[in-house]
């Protein structure tokens, strides 16, 4: 299972990629996360329901200095890969 999460507010320019890789290992997620152009932040999240639904959860909140006015989610393929990496902003 896995869902793409685009994050909206102030979320670049405040740690949130690299908060979210580490929350990611920490629950055992895997997938990716990356800056959009347009200033909000993408991540794939793979896993069970379950772990991914608290992973949704903390991205609602994010790092300290971050303020997540909104988050959308889609249903996605899982990633090929296992793990988790930080990705190069999206064109």
């Amino acid at each position: 299972m896995a869902v793409r999460v685009i994050i909206e507010g102030r979320v670049q320019g405040v740690g949130f990629r690299y908060w979210v890789a580490r929350e990611a290992e920490r629950l055992g997620v895997g997938g990716w996360v990356r800056n959009r152009r347009e200033g909000t932040v993408e991540a794939l999240i793979s896993g069970d329901s379950e772990t991914i639904r608290q992973m949704i959860s903390r991205c609602h909140q994010g790092p300290p200095v971050s303020h997540v006015t909104r988050l959308t989610e889609t249903d996605a393929e899982a990633p090929e890969h296992p793990g988790f990496e930080i990705r190069p902003t999206a064109r």
